[in-house]
């Protein structure tokens, strides 16, 4: 028997999600697990797939370890780029309420958004 190979391509749209793992800027240090099991979590209850890379942020005089949970449109499941976002605010939301963060910059291929604690420095 001969597998055929398919193709699928649809319009690349995809956000990543920018998270430090320390609690404002000298607090608790997460890590990437928990940063997993809050991913995993939201992927179980909404049925959506992401990805969970861990990064350095090195800026002057310091750097930080983090992750990027990153999320893209899989032709396998297409979905629109209001959607991408949409799952993107939650998410860096509830990163910024778990993690005690004071902001969170997410990218997508359009737009860059930041959301911060209303009562941030």
């Amino acid at each position: 028997m001969t597998v055929k190979k398919i193709a699928k391509t649809l319009k690349t749209y995809t956000a990543n999600i920018y998270i430090g793992f320390k609690e404002g800027y000298d607090g608790e240090i997460h890590t990437i697990q928990e940063a997993k099991d809050i991913a995993q979590e939201y992927c179980d209850s909404v049925g959506f797939c992401v990805t969970v890379t861990p990064t350095t942020f090195i800026y002057q005089n310091g750097r930080e370890d983090g992750c990027i949970v990153g999320l893209i449109n899989y032709p396998r499941f297409p979905t629109a780029p209001e959607v991408i976002q949409h799952h993107a605010f939650k998410l860096a939301d509830i990163f910024l309420e778990e993690f005690n963060q004071y902001r969170i910059s997410f990218v997508c291929d359009d737009i860059t958004f930041m959301i911060e604690q209303e009562d941030s420095e």
